[in-house]
């Protein structure tokens, strides 16, 4: 049976002053989440567990993110995170600091068989 997205969502995380990447990604992931409900497992009686998970994170230093720590933020099926250059650093020269803003992209894929359902 073929992959079929069923959600791409998107969020955005900061850190502030500690110049963490992965704090930032963790909260880009977490926001992405928070907008997104996935009531069609039950409603069409899939295993959530089954679904395929890929996060793309953007940040400006994409070898700091420490990825299995993003990945533990979906709580269900199996999951794929990419770093790539994105995001945004903010640098505050008077004050010799640096905040980090990542962008998240997650997207759930799930077997449907076909001819099921109508999408």
């Amino acid at each position: 049976m073929p992959l079929k997205r069923v959600i791409l969502e998107m969020g955005t995380g900061n850190d502030l002053y500690g110049e963490d990447y992965t704090k930032a990604a963790i909260r880009a992931v977490q926001d992405a989440l928070h907008h997104s409900s996935l009531t069609l497992f039950r409603t069409l009686g899939l295993d959530r567990d089954a679904m395929q998970v890929e996060i793309t994170i953007g940040v400006q230093k994409p070898d700091q993110i420490n990825k299995e720590a993003v990945a533990k933020q979906i709580p269900y099926g199996s999951v794929v995170v990419n770093a790539e250059v994105g995001g945004l650093n903010v640098e505050d020269k008077e004050n010799e600091t640096v905040t980090v803003i990542a962008s998240a992209a997650i997207a759930a894929k799930v077997e449907l068989p076909e001819g099921k359902f109508v999408l």
